[in-house]
C-alpha cells in the first residue's frame, strides 16, 4: 500500500468524525516505518529521520492500545480541550477508540518510544481483565505521567526489555514474556501516578479549592432545585480534568472519590434542609434532584446510619 493512500478522503459530513486507525500496520504506515513483525504488537522509537504523512486527521482514534514516552515534541497534542507541549519526558496512555487531536502541521516528535498491543493481544492473559482498572488510559494529556530521572531510567528499561523481545525471533515463550513486561510497565505507572498526587500538592490544592467552590454553588438552593444532582462527568467537565484522573486524584489525597465528595456535600444540604426548614421528606428528596424519595433515605441512612426522619427527630 503506498503511503499517500494511507488517509481516507471523507465527505464534508464526515469531517467532524474521527478517522479510525484499525490496526497497528496502519499506524506504522503513517509514520513510514516498516510491517510489524507481530501484527499485534510492535514497539518503535520517535526520530529525526521519521517520515509522517503531512495530512494526518486533526481527530483520530485507535483500535489499539498505545503507551509512550515522549520529549522534545515539536508540536503539541490534545485531549478534550487542552493543548499539551511535550518539550521534557513524560507518558501518555491512549486506549482504544480514545479520540486523540492535533494542531495542523504540529506532528514532529523527535525523541521518544511508543508500544502498541491490541486488545486482542491480551486475550486469555488476566490483564486483559485487569488493564481495564488503570484509569489513567483515560487521563488527558495535560495529566500525563511526568516522570523524574530514576524513574524514567525505570520505564526505559522496560521499554528496551520488551523491544529486545520484540525484536528477536517470535516463539512460544514470546508473548507471554511481552505481556508480563506490559504488565510490569502499568504497575510502576499506577505507583509513579500515586507520588505524582503528592508531588503536585500545591495545584492539587488548588482544585480542592475549586471542587468545594463548585459544589457548594452547585448545591445553593436556586441551582440544586432547577439542575438537580451534579454528575461526576460534569465537575470533572467544569474544572477541566477528566472524570478518572480527578477521582484518582482526590482518592489519594482525601480517600474518597468524586462521587464521594459530592455525596458529603449532598448529606450537608439535606441536614440543613432536615434542621432548618418544615419541609417533609419527600419535599426534600426532591428538592436535592432526587427522582424517588426512596432512594434518597437509603442514602442518608448509609452516610449517617439514621433515616432522615430519625435525623430530624434527633434535632426536636
Amino acid at each position: 500500500m503506498e503511503r499517500n493512500k494511507f488517509i481516507k478522503f471523507v465527505t464534508m459530513k464526515e469531517q467532524n468524525k474521527p478517522y479510525h486507525i484499525k490496526s497497528i500496520q496502519e499506524e506504522q504506515l503513517f509514520w513510514g516505518l516498516p510491517k510489524p513483525k507481530h501484527p499485534l504488537v510492535s514497539v518503535f522509537r520517535y526520530s529525526e529521520n521519521f517520515k509522517a504523512q503531512p495530512t494526518l486527521p486533526e481527530r483520530r482514534t485507535f483500535g489499539f492500545y498505545a503507551i509512550s514516552i515522549k520529549k522534545n515534541y515539536a508540536g503539541k497534542l490534545k485531549y478534550g480541550q487542552r493543548y499539551y507541549d511535550f518539550d521534557s519526558g513524560v507518558m501518555t496512555f491512549i486506549s482504544p477508540n480514545q479520540i486523540l487531536s492535533h494542531k495542523q502541521g504540529d506532528i514532529t516528535p523527535t525523541e521518544g518510544v511508543t508500544l502498541l498491543f491490541h486488545p486482542d493481544f491480551l486475550a486469555g492473559y488476566p490483564l486483559a481483565k485487569t488493564i481495564k482498572n488503570y484509569g489513567f488510559f483515560s487521563y488527558e494529556v495535560s495529566e500525563a505521567l511526568h516522570l523524574s530521572e530514576q524513574e524514567e531510567e525505570i520505564m526505559e528499561n522496560i521499554f528496551k526489555n520488551i523491544e529486545r523481545e520484540y525484536q528477536c525471533n517470535i516463539d512460544p515463550f514470546s508473548q507471554d514474556v511481552i505481556i508480563a513486561q506490559i504488565g510490569l510497565l502499568l504497575q510502576y505507572s499506577n505507583r509513579f501516578y500515586n507520588r505524582q498526587f503528592i508531588t503536585r500538592k500545591i495545584a492539587n490544592d488548588e482544585i480542592l479549592i475549586r471542587l468545594e467552590n463548585l459544589l457548594n454553588d452547585c448545591f445553593n438552593d436556586e441551582n440544586i432545585s432547577e439542575n438537580g444532582l451534579p454528575t461526576v462527568q460534569f465537575i470533572s467537565n467544569q474544572l477541566n480534568i477528566s472524570p478518572n484522573y480527578l477521582s484518582d486524584m482526590l482518592r489519594s489525597i482525601t480517600g474518597q472519590t468524586t462521587q464521594q465528595h459530592i455525596h458529603n456535600k449532598l448529606i450537608e444540604k439535606a441536614k440543613e434542609y432536615l434542621t432548618s426548614s418544615n419541609l417533609s421528606v419527600s419535599e426534600i428528596a426532591y428538592q436535592l434532584g432526587f427522582e424517588y424519595p426512596q432512594s434518597f433515605n437509603k442514602l442518608f441512612k448509609k452516610k449517617t446510619k439514621m433515616s432522615p426522619l430519625e435525623f430530624r427527630q434527633s434535632f426536636n
